[in-house]
């Protein structure tokens, strides 16, 4: 018991310091104007923010504890979610800074620079701590704030460095939520918006405000995004690139061209873009599925070309006796392709009650490169807000997700081949099933505290091993 209360406290204290130490949330809070500030127990940010100023400044810590106990498991591999019991803590933090230029030569108040507005973006983060096993092991990961490559250090370093561009059609004008990756309070209703630099690839695609915020929402990765979208990044889940999006009243199409890495969950971006890259497309119609209740539907698709490896021609190489072991490395072709598609759609049942899902799928003949090792993932969840306990800024979320591979894929693995994130040696095939809740706890203005946890059947989609059970801890401020 000593030993449990000392590893809460440890939580509690380490969370403000990741400030210092800190990927960032993909669905920021709303800032509050300094002229319109709420009582200070119920304000979204610890320190009030204006909308009325060009220029922005906020920030993020989250700090996430994981453990897990022993659980079944006849073996174990380089790759494998260790079988002993072990905890460990993620320590994130990031600073938001933008400017608007045009309203800070003509004004707030200027319908012209509201129709044509800049942002400039800066984001500088830092990551610390450790996953589980090293971030190994589970296809679904539980802790999607944790770099993937530990050797990288805690070294600040440029999260994002963008220029946002908005093109109106129309005077007519529609509220937008300011936060650090959009600055503008009102946009055009019809409307292009041209985003170029560094960025990750989800803060455009792929939202959805159930399953996309490991900070006040689900941890899982293969939870918060769509687990088969094998989109383009590099190990810290950044890249540069552009995006172009045509915004109408009540539906959008989007386009995103991205820089790859040069190997399998590397740090370096591959520049030639003629023979690697990783394109994007996306469809959204904000209609729901119930009369008078919200909703949204996307349709994604990629394409991704990269020095990529054949699993098929890895294992058939093995069996040939021409390697002592299947190695994708040794079968790779450049700018080979990988294809998949996505559906992600939210739908408000009540006023407090939100459901959501989605589908993915890859072709899974080329190596697994920059997300994670799924080939198809079924996922729903919900969200439901405090209210009827006299709680409305807590909420509780509960979601599954059910992930697999391809054949070539699992042969890979049963005969010992190596992903970047599985690898246990051997195999028997299973669809890997993940369950995980989540209270999250408003505590002090821009200060919260969740408990949480994951049921996972199957880890590393090996029926050989687990289940195992991962009990979370995580506290998040916004400043």
């Amino acid at each position: 018991m000593i030993v449990r209360r000392w590893v809460v406290c440890a939580l509690l204290a380490a969370a403000p310091l990741a400030l210092a130490q800190a990927p960032a949330s993909r669905n920021p809070p709303a800032q509050v104007p300094i002229e319109n500030a709420p009582p200070a127990d119920t304000a979204p940010a610890l320190f009030p923010h204006t909308l009325t100023k060009p220029w922005y400044i906020a920030g993020q810590a989250n700090s996430i504890l994981q453990a897990h106990g022993a659980f079944h498991s006849p073996y174990e591999g380089v790759n494998s979610l260790r079988a002993r019991g072990e905890y460990k803590v993620s320590l994130l933090g990031t600073v938001y800074l933008g400017l608007q230029p045009w309203q800070l030569l003509a004004g707030a108040d200027s319908v012209k620079a509201s129709r044509y507005n800049t942002d400039f973006l800066v984001n500088v983060e830092a990551a610390g701590g450790r996953g589980i096993s090293q971030a190994l092991g589970l296809a679904g990961f539980t802790n999607l704030d944790v770099v993937r490559n530990p050797t990288l250090g805690s070294k600040p370093y440029i999260a994002r460095l963008e220029v946002h561009q908005t093109i109106g059609f129309t005077d007519a004008m529609t509220d937008n939520t300011r936060g650090p990756l959009s600055l503008a309070t009102k946009v055009p209703v019809r409307r292009l918006e041209f985003r170029a630099g560094k960025m990750s690839t989800p803060d455009v695609f792929d939202l959805n405000s159930v399953l996309s915020d490991s900070h006040l929402q689900f941890t899982n990765w293969s939870i918060d995004n769509n687990g088969a979208w094998d989109y383009a990044a590099d190990t810290r889940g950044y890249t540069y690139g552009a995006t172009l999006e045509y915004q109408d009243r009540d539906w959008a199409v989007r386009y995103g061209l991205m820089l790859m890495p040069t190997v399998a969950n590397g740090i370096d971006l591959d520049w030639a873009v003629k023979r690697s890259r990783g394109q994007n497309v996306e469809a959204e119609l904000r209609h729901g599925f119930l009369p008078g209740k919200k909703g949204t539907q996307r349709v994604l698709a990629f394409v991704n070309t990269a020095h990529m490896g054949s699993y098929r021609e890895a294992v058939q190489a093995y069996l040939r006796g021409t390697d002592a072991t299947p190695d994708i490395t040794l079968h790779e072709h450049t700018s080979a392709r990988k294809y998949g598609f996505g559906y992600n759609m939210e739908q408000a049942v009540t006023d407090d009650l939100t459901v959501a899902a989605r589908f993915g799928w890859n072709d899974g003949k080329t190596e697994s490169f920059a997300y994670t090792e799924i080939e198809q993932t079924a996922l729903v969840g919900a969200s439901y807000d405090g209210k009827q306990w006299g709680r409305k800024n807590d909420k509780v979320g509960l979601a599954f997700s059910s992930n697999a591979i391809k054949r070539d894929h699992q042969q890979y693995l049963a005969n010992g081949g190596l992903g970047f994130i599985l690898g246990d040696g051997h195999l028997r095939y299973g669809r890997e099933n993940i369950v995980e809740g989540y209270y999250n706890l408003h505590l002090w203005r821009g200060s919260y505290f969740a408990a949480g946890g994951s049921h996972i059947n199957n880890p590393g989609y090996n029926r050989d091993r687990g289940p195992v059970w991962v009990p979370s801890l995580r506290m998040h401020m916004d400043f």
